[in-house]
């Protein structure tokens, strides 16, 4: 695949990965899977957990690390039960992000059940942005499957304020059960705040450049729109050993002239 030769412009979106990329360097030494991130030349990381220690360890290592946190990533048990936490641990890193990054698809069995879910997102978005922070849901597979004549997500959104809920796409996850990214980007226009990128086909995940998707279409519609804070690489699934996996996607983004 021929590298998209484009300068960056001024709504191109700073490169961030998300630390789930490197989960078992994290669990053995936080410390040192963020340095080696830098190392690559990510300038930024978004939390998955803190591994093998906890938030203020984790502020600690990436500090030393000289990379900042463009957003974290927050299970649903942790945003109803530990919210106030959340916020502190937000403010604690500088991210003005938070993200639930999934949930479980058998509350998707109906239109009724999706839509409860987008009132339960946009209430715990509505708090988050009482304390000055920015909510958004991050989809896989699931919310792409189609219930009622709609995608799940849709009915999600729908169900939810623009100002309380927006959209992480995982671009590789709305591709790889059919849906259009591009035709969602700009459906959803100014809602879709951060775009995850990972490649692949219709059967696997592969590193950026290695797959099927259409990343300069999207990269072009997504900068004309200018809403989206971040491109965040996460890569979940490995034809290298992860940090090498991560370097490759860091080196096809510089070749596209975003990173």
């Amino acid at each position: 695949m021929l590298p998209y030769l484009q300068p960056k412009t001024m709504n191109t979106p700073p490169v961030s990965l998300q630390l789930w990329s490197v989960r078992d360097e994290m669990k053995k030494d936080f410390a040192a899977a963020v340095k080696a991130v830098a190392e690559i030349g990510y300038p930024y990381v978004e939390t998955a957990g803190y591994g093998s220690t906890d938030a203020e360890g984790a502020k600690a290592a990436i500090d030393a690390a000289r990379l900042k946190v463009s957003g974290m990533h927050v299970g649903i048990d942790r945003l109803r039960d530990e919210l106030s936490t959340v916020v502190t641990e937000a403010k604690l890193f500088g991210s003005s992000h938070v993200t639930c990054p999934g949930w479980p698809k058998e509350d998707y069995a109906t239109a009724a059940g999706c839509i409860k879910v987008g009132e339960e997102l946009n209430q715990i978005g509505a708090k988050l942005r009482e304390a000055g922070l920015r909510f958004s849901f991050h989809n896989h597979w699931a919310e792409f499957a189609v219930v009622e004549g709609r995608y799940v997500f849709d009915w999600m959104l729908d169900a939810s304020e623009p100002r309380n809920l927006g959209c992480q796409l995982d671009i590789y996850w709305a591709y790889r059960p059919g849906a259009d990214p591009v035709q969602f980007i700009r459906e959803h226009g100014r809602r879709v705040t951060q775009l995850h990128f990972k490649d692949g086909d219709k059967e696997r995940q592969k590193e950026l450049g290695r797959g099927e998707v259409d990343y300069k279409t999207i990269m072009d519609v997504s900068e004309a729109i200018g809403a989206c804070d971040y491109y965040i690489v996460e890569q979940e699934e490995y034809n290298f050993e992860p940090m090498e996996s991560v370097r490759l996607c860091f080196e096809q983004l510089k070749a596209w002239g975003r990173a």
